[in-house]
């Protein structure tokens, strides 16, 4: 599948997947959008997929954030069709992905694009990131989930301390507010992590993505997310994973998950 603003390559069951908007700092706008999703409606697809690790090319920028010349003259309506169709298409879809997906983070990560990160299971930066919501700055608030996910993450009141203020924090700090959970230097950020990838891809990926499954539900509105664990890990017994990894545990062999 030939893309315009993404590059994808597959390496081992690690798909890489990276903006590759550089002059306009990878900003997103609804062609890349699209792009996103087909990519990533294709690597759910793709047995010969485990895990996604989504970048943005070079080193300045992760993705600086959305395309704001889209969306300058839009109506009120236009704003909420926008921000439902880009959650819908990209940002949930990356959430509930069945698979995991690691953002690395490289430079700036603002707006549309922190919100991206933050839609990722989990991110790793580069010591040079630098992350925000500016869009308050603009008259406009975070409409690709940034309002939810951030306070998710780092907790109300760091939350709308950065969305109040429109302002960035770098990578250290956004480690000690947990919204990243490594920083490393800018040219290991890609093998560091594939190391984590690598040790994901160990484990059976069908209890992974029950695992995704049942974390996510505890965000949910009126759902109870223990009562979708215990759905999901009865679910589990009923599986070849299960039987595998058991088997292999009590053999004391390493095991060959067939879900993989």
């Amino acid at each position: 599948m030939e893309f315009e603003n993404i590059l994808t390559e597959n390496n081992d069951g690690i798909l890489q997947i990276t903006i590759n908007r550089p002059k306009k700092l990878n900003a997103l706008n609804r062609d890349t959008i699209e792009e996103l999703h087909q990519a990533f409606t294709k690597a759910k697809e793709d047995r010969e997929v485990k895990v996604v690790i989504l970048t943005g090319t070079g080193e300045k920028a992760f993705v600086a954030g959305a395309d704001i010349s889209e969306f300058a003259d839009f109506s009120p309506e236009e704003g909420r069709e926008l921000a439902a169709e880009g959650q819908s298409k990209l940002f949930d879809f990356v959430a509930n992905f069945p698979k995991p997906v690691i953002a690395a983070v490289n430079g700036f990560a603002l707006g549309g694009g922190l919100e991206l990160a933050m839609a990722a299971h989990f991110r790793v930066a580069s010591d040079n990131a630098k992350m925000g919501l500016p869009e308050t700055s603009l008259g406009v608030i975070p409409g690709y989930g940034g309002t939810q996910r951030l306070p998710q993450l780092v907790g109300k009141g760091r939350a709308m301390e950065m969305i109040m203020t429109a302002g960035m924090i770098d990578a250290n700090q956004a480690l000690q507010y947990n919204l990243v959970n490594h920083v490393c230097e800018p040219e290991e950020l890609i093998e560091f992590s594939e190391n984590i990838a690598r040790k994901i891809m160990k484990n059976s990926l069908v209890a992974i993505s029950a695992a995704i499954r049942a974390i996510n539900s505890n965000f949910e509105d009126g759902v109870n997310g223990f009562e979708v664990e215990i759905s999901e890990f009865g679910n589990s017994f009923g599986t070849e994973d299960f039987e595998e990894g058991t088997s292999a545990f009590l053999n004391k062999r390493k095991a060959d998950f067939p879900g993989n």
